[in-house]
């Protein structure tokens, strides 16, 4: 089983915290749309005949593709790839675009699956963040998109928003709590360099990010969203009845995964590829049938530090079954160091029955403590 995953780099407007690839040069927007489908066509061998048991619209904004559009690119993938089997269709889509007309006609697609960017559900909140949409429309995309027969959710939220400017993230929470929605995605403001917000703060037009006050909404998040009977089964992702993520746990469990469109990345257990982030050069190359991707070969090594990586970050934890694949050197260097690192940190990392997990503690520093017990021996 496979995943693809589908990147839309256009937005309306850039939110003054975001990195990721995108352009909010929308008159490019059908170019670069038709070249994904060429590439779609011409990475139909990637995955190798595996069943493709999800596919994943993110970006940028991918509700600004049109209904006309998503259908077109749903009908390239069923010709190109066996869709058999095909459990969850998702779309990241913004609180604007989720019109009562967009969404019962969004329907009719192949999508089955929202995910919403809410982010906050007050307007200085949104504000502060540069968000193309408002507090209200927050309010009532979810009552829409129910109304309209979508039943699979999920709502992007963020913490660590400085409280100046309004916002309070237990009571965004509370009212994520009333929407009845399962599912939970909730992720720290970090500053990443080169972005807005960066810069407001070098230049002290916003407060920095108050690390303390980041740790402790994660901390009232973990609590609160248990105490709801929602699941903590990654990181930042929470649901309820096992209503998990199933695009997105596939990454967590190394399943092999297809991206199509600029700065997307591939994996197919082996390797692992990733579109240039620039769409002028993605698409040039794809009309002229050019390289428009790099590819890095990954050693065993660096196999088993990705799978413990992302093992740490998901309930199931880290299978010490993994190791066995080492050789005796590297798998005595790993044995010694996680002995060690267990001893100094018995809050924050635990053995359970032959799986590596954080405790409640331990899941604030989760990237940390990984590297910290990353290899770096014999590759071989």
């Amino acid at each position: 089983m496979a995943g693809i995953y589908i990147h839309i780099p256009f937005c309306k407007q850039a939110c003054h915290y975001c990195n990721f690839h995108f352009s909010t040069q929308l008159k490019y927007k059908n170019a670069i749309f038709n070249a994904i489908l060429q590439e779609a066509e011409a990475r139909k061998s990637y995955l190798q005949n595996q069943i493709v048991e999800t596919i994943y619209l993110g970006g940028g904004t991918p509700s600004l593709l049109s209904i006309d559009e998503l259908n077109i690119l749903f009908d390239i993938l069923a010709k190109h790839y066996d869709l058999s089997d095909l459990k969850e269709v998702t779309i990241e889509a913004n609180p604007d675009d989720l019109t009562k007309d967009y969404l019962n006609e969004l329907k009719s697609t192949a999508i089955n699956r929202l995910s919403v960017g809410i982010q906050s559900f007050f307007d200085e909140d949104l504000q502060f963040m540069n968000r193309a949409h408002n507090a209200k429309e927050a309010a009532i995309c979810i009552q829409l998109a129910k109304d309209a027969g979508f039943i699979k959710f999920s709502i992007d939220l963020i913490y660590g928003i400085p409280k100046k400017f309004g916002g309070s993230f237990e009571k965004n929470l509370d009212r994520f709590f009333e929407l009845d929605v399962d599912h939970l995605s909730a992720y720290n403001l970090t500053v990443e360099a080169k972005t807005p917000l960066a810069k407001m703060i070098e230049k002290e037009k916003a407060p920095a990010v108050d690390e303390l006050q980041s740790a402790n909404e994660m901390n009232y998040l973990m609590n609160a969203a248990n105490q709801h009977n929602y699941e903590h089964y990654e990181i930042s992702n929470f649901a309820r009845d096992n209503k998990y993520a199933i695009h997105n746990t596939s990454y967590w469990s190394g399943k092999h995964y297809l991206g199509l469109g600029p700065a997307a990345h591939s994996y197919n257990g082996e390797s692992r590829q990733w579109n240039v982030a620039n769409n002028q050069t993605y698409q040039k190359a794809i009309e002229k049938g050019d390289a428009y991707f790099e590819i890095e070969q990954l050693t065993e090594i660096e196999k088993l530090n990705e799978l413990l990586l992302t093992g740490l970050r998901t309930k199931w934890g880290f299978d010490l079954a993994h190791i066995e694949q080492l050789n005796s050197e590297n798998k005595s260097d790993f044995n010694n160091q996680l002995e060690n690192y267990i001893i100094k940190n018995k809050a924050h990392l635990i053995n359970e029955y032959g799986f590596l997990k954080l405790t409640q503690a331990g899941k604030l520093y989760a990237d940390n403590i990984a590297a910290e017990l990353f290899l770096e021996g014999n590759n071989n």
